[in-house]
């Protein structure tokens, strides 16, 4: 068997657990999520790969650092329960910035590097850092972003031959709703 599909097939199972475990809210998810990034880092870069998603790496070295931050942020078992909501202005103000950011990566990963799909990577990969922030914050609006992250990114992993990737952004994307669901009933049950 590849050793590129086994790290894949690890690395996607390892991020269904972490999903399992941030829709429950426990903060058992963050450990699984950093070691299943970490091998998608490597999964994105590695030479005899050739999937040159360099901004999915950026996002998924990112998603080692925010799974240490998350970690620290649900240390607090009252704080577990507590699910957020951010202002209008807080949620336009998060997806200005993303508007802003990802066409100045997809121009640095277009005109520096051999970039595959470097505007729609950037696309992902800009506002999977805003979600992954609000997430760790714990706002209900970053299951929002979250759906719509993971519709583009099964097209993006499909069209690099990741279709394991791609099926873990399918059901990424079910979950996503079931997330949503999850939080705003624990927000309503609290409030």
């Amino acid at each position: 068997m590849d050793l590129y599909l086994i790290i894949e097939a690890i690395s996607v199972l390892l991020n269904l657990v972490f999903l399992f475990l941030l829709i429950k809210r426990s903060r058992m998810c963050w450990p699984f999520g950093i070691v299943g990034s970490a091998m998608g880092v490597f999964l994105f870069v590695a030479p005899g790969a050739a999937v040159k998603l360099y901004s999915e790496a950026i996002l998924y070295s990112y998603y080692i650092w925010i799974g240490i931050f998350g970690w620290y942020q649900w240390s607090d078992k009252e704080s577990l329960a507590t699910i957020k909501t951010w202002s209008t202005k807080e949620n336009v103000l998060a997806l200005l910035v993303g508007f802003i950011a990802f066409p100045i990566l997809g121009f640095v990963m277009e005109r520096f590097f051999d970039s595959n799909s470097p505007y729609l990577d950037a696309l992902t990969t800009t506002f999977s850092f805003i979600a992954s922030y609000m997430q760790a914050k714990r706002v209900l609006t970053s299951w929002h972003f979250w759906i719509v992250i993971n519709a583009i990114s099964i097209y993006l992993y499909l069209s690099r031959g990741l279709n394991l990737y791609a099926g873990l952004m399918a059901v990424y994307f079910v979950f996503s709703i079931y997330g949503l669901y999850q939080w705003k009933k624990t927000l309503f049950k609290t409030s």
